[in-house]
């Protein structure tokens, strides 16, 4: 009798281990689900504000290609296509803070030029490097249009380093490491223009040969 309540009481606990793994399985399959929706959201909306819905009827967050940027970090490039040809990409851009690493977001179109950029992440001082943010300020807006090549290279710095952009009264480090940011970032795209725009480089040496 002792052995057979034990083993009906064994018989009992594993099934109650059973269904409570099936259950937990099941809860974080949904949960999983859930926040990949929710990164796929936030990565479109990131997305939307610096490619205009204009120049592409595809979804970038799922037409991507990953390559390494200056610090050797690998990063994801986001395609848009209109018509079956890329128009734009955007990718993250890393720039040093006074407090730290910041990211953000950069589209370029396909002549090179910046169609927007956005801070995605940083921990800049409230009030004084937080300007970077376009909800605190338009600074960021000011990079729109322009390219490697506008402005020339020794003015991709801000006025205190001799360059053309403003930095903030107090905070000079957060937009300096913006501004280097930037300039990188489009120099990663100049250098990796062919891979990130989908462009076959045998044919357009085939055209050139003839």
């Amino acid at each position: 009798m002792k052995a057979q309540r034990t083993l009906r009481h064994g018989l009992i606990l594993g099934t109650f281990c059973l269904g409570f793994g099936i259950v937990l399985a099941i809860s974080d399959s949904i949960t999983v689900d859930d926040i990949a929706a929710r990164a796929q959201e936030d990565r479109l909306n990131s997305l939307s504000q610096v490619i205009p819905a204009s120049i592409h009827d595809n979804n970038p967050v799922t037409d991507t290609v990953t390559m390494k940027n200056d610090r050797n970090k690998e990063i994801t490039v986001y395609r848009a296509r209109k018509e079956g040809k890329v128009t734009g990409v955007a990718y993250e851009i890393f720039g040093s803070g006074y407090a730290g690493e910041m990211k953000l977001m950069m589209g370029v179109d396909a002549q090179g030029k910046i169609l927007g950029v956005r801070v995605l992440a940083h921990k800049e001082t409230p009030g004084l490097g937080d300007k970077i943010e376009v909800k605190k300020g338009d600074w960021i807006l000011r990079f729109t249009d322009l390219s490697l090549g506008n402005p020339l290279p020794d003015k991709w710095k801000v006025k205190k380093d001799g360059g053309q952009f403003d930095q903030f009264a107090g905070a000079t480090i957060t937009p300096r490491g913006v501004v280097d940011a930037i300039h990188k970032g489009l120099e990663l795209f100049s250098a990796n223009k062919a891979k990130m725009m989908d462009i076959d480089t045998s044919k357009v040496a085939t055209k050139e040969a003839h």
